[in-house]
């Protein structure tokens, strides 16, 4: 995990970037995968209540930590792995921010079936991933970083997975110098009409 100097070089507005994916204030969020809580902090800032989501206990004491030099206590922290995430929710939630991680998903099907069962109806997925550039021409502070070239998708491939597991397609942004942005969202069940109108 880059420190907090990689984090600041790279995104120094990490409020923006949510925002543009479309974290609104008001709305229940879950940080999936969420390290060292760099996006964590500013989610909290703007959401009702978050939930931070790491598969390592060191990033969510790190995570927590952060939340903690700021005063913000509206998170909660689960120890898990992403596959799991229906069952660590209370409730559904509005929002869900993946950053940086969705390109090493083994079976990226099934983890965005388990992201449906925990939004509501309408509710986001927010997918941040690095271009498909070559890792040598995505430098910070001088040196190649991200997955290897190898590992990055496009952002067809990342809609394309997306929507294999059950979400539609709501837009991609770009988020310079090296990222994408890929909204999708859960659909809404549409209402039966009445059985009156249904001819005999």
């Amino acid at each position: 995990m880059p420190d907090a100097n990689w984090w600041q070089a790279l995104w120094p507005n990490p409020a923006q970037i949510l925002t543009l994916v479309g974290l609104t204030p008001g709305m229940d969020a879950v940080d999936l995968c969420s390290g060292d809580g760099w996006f964590t902090l500013q989610m909290a800032k703007i959401a009702r209540h978050v939930m931070a989501v790491d598969i390592d206990a060191k990033m969510l004491v790190l995570t927590s930590s952060r939340l903690a030099r700021d005063r913000v206590a509206n998170c909660d922290y689960q120890l898990g792995d992403a596959y799991g995430l229906a069952e660590y929710v209370p409730w559904p939630v509005d929002f869900v921010f993946m950053g940086n991680s969705f390109h090493g998903v083994p079976d990226r099907e099934r983890l965005v079936r388990v992201v449906g069962d925990a939004l509501k109806p309408g509710g986001r997925f927010a997918i941040i991933n690095w271009h498909q550039l070559p890792q040598e021409k995505t430098t910070v502070l001088g040196r190649p970083r991200g997955p290897k070239s190898e590992l990055r998708l496009s952002p067809e491939q990342t809609v394309k997975a997306v929507e294999a597991g059950g979400l539609s397609a709501r837009g991609v942004v770009d988020i310079p110098p090296y990222h994408y942005g890929a909204i999708f969202e859960k659909p809404v069940a549409k209402a039966s009409a009445p059985k009156w109108l249904h001819p005999t």
